[in-house]
């Protein structure tokens, strides 16, 4: 039986991207037991506005180089929720599915969370869920597979039990697809279609959050959810 597994660290209100991936998976893998890096997209995101693309970015308590992305905890001294919503509720005021997408980040909003994994995670199951995709979510550090790198990525695949291990581009620069050969593991590259979808406020860019695609298309914004995948020695040639 074909097994498809995405190992990803999860993201805030993520790009089409990241949705992209998660509906390729049988099961898709929560990678927050690894070291934060501080810019990356898994406390931050950009929305498009009237003004332009401006980010989105998710404040931090205490943070010290070093800690796990599960270890970062967020900054709940400040109004950040009331903030973001009020960034998406005017940049997407004239979007036709803006209640839509109110109500799902008011929903995630609501959650009690205290780590930026726990709003990553919460935030992708929301978006996941409101286009209908439905893999397994599983989390890294649940899993009793230790290690670090390639390895850890291709034992937890084989844990799982997984014929295919799906990942984005960034993986390109590290991964090592002669592991995977050897235990009868399939690597596959997403060939990202990036599906230009009517979007307000200009010139089309896939690069922003998600909310973008539910406040402009609503739920029939799954239909432009559609990417497939390139095999590694393809891709990498």
């Amino acid at each position: 039986m074909s097994r498809t597994i995405v190992i990803s660290q999860s993201m805030y209100f993520p790009w089409v991207g990241l949705l992209e991936q998660i509906r390729l998976a049988d099961i898709f893998v929560h990678y927050d037991d690894v070291q934060y890096s501080k810019g990356s997209f898994t406390n931050r995101v950009q929305v498009k506005g009237a003004n332009g693309v401006g980010w989105m970015t998710l404040p931090l308590r205490d943070y010290h180089f070093g800690q796990h992305i599960d270890q970062v905890m967020l900054d709940d001294r400040t109004d950040w929720r009331g903030k973001h919503r009020e960034i998406l509720r005017q940049a997407y005021r004239k979007a036709p599915f803006r209640d839509d997408m109110l109500a799902l980040v008011d929903g995630v909003f609501s959650l009690e969370v205290r780590s930026v994994a726990d709003i990553s995670r919460h935030s992708m199951l929301a978006l996941a869920g409101y286009f209908g995709l439905e893999p397994q979510f599983l989390s890294a550090g649940d899993l009793p597979v230790p290690g670090s790198s390639s390895e850890r990525v291709c034992d937890i695949v084989s844990y799982l039990k997984g014929s295919s291990y799906v990942t984005g581009h960034g993986a390109r620069n590290y991964l090592n697809h002669s592991l995977f050969e050897d235990r009868g593991i399939s690597v596959d590259y997403m060939r990202y279609q990036c599906t230009p979808y009517p979007q307000l406020n200009g010139d089309f860019t896939p690069y922003v959050t998600a909310l973008d695609l539910v406040a402009n298309c609503g739920a029939d914004g799954a239909k432009y959810i559609h990417s497939g995948t390139i095999g590694w020695k393809e891709f990498t040639q």
